[in-house]
């Protein structure tokens, strides 16, 4: 069984931890964040630590997520998080136009991407989406959902991947 939840998360210098009977709120560089609590569980601050605390164990797995969720939020107030995306193929191009980000894809039409708040995208080149923010979750939910509009397909790798993700190429059939 996992121990995720007893050990605890240090915060850096310049973090601040404001703990209620129902949330935690972190504050940083970056700006803030905040997580409910589920009923059972509680966060304790000694200093510049968090500690999760479980009322039984039933409550360890909602425990290990609240941890890892503190961890990542001390990360994002004061880093933030970054996912990169790539374009494959031919004519796939990406462009930011004020707060919507058009793509395209190989459609008919060009597909516009509406940025959500707390999120920033960037586009170095015409085939690179530079996605970038302070909360994990966020970040990642983005990525997704650009991606679902042209996921790399298995034969020539063509669509809308993640930096460094492999794709493997089936073979064409044979006559």
């Amino acid at each position: 069984m996992s121990r995720v939840a007893k050990k605890p998360v240090d915060l850096p210098q310049g973090v601040t931890a404001t703990v209620t009977a129902d949330s935690v709120t972190l504050k940083g560089a970056k700006g803030s964040l905040s997580v409910a609590l589920a009923e059972g569980l509680s966060v304790a601050q000694d200093k510049q630590t968090l500690t999760v605390q479980m009322g039984s164990l039933a409550m360890r797995p909602a425990g290990g997520a609240v941890r890892a969720h503190l961890a990542n939020m001390v990360i994002g107030v004061t880093k933030g998080f970054e996912r990169k995306l790539e374009l494959v193929g031919v004519g796939y191009r990406a462009s930011l136009q004020g707060k919507a980000l058009n793509l395209t894809l190989g459609f008919s039409h060009p597909v516009a991407y509406p940025v959500p708040e707390g999120i920033t995208i960037e586009t170095p080149s015409q085939t690179e989406i530079l996605i970038k923010g302070m909360d994990c979750q966020k970040v990642g939910q983005v990525a997704a959902e650009i991606r679902s509009y042209r996921p790399p397909e298995p034969y020539k790798g063509k669509g809308v991947r993640y930096a460094g993700e492999k794709i493997e190429l089936k073979e064409a059939k044979k006559k």
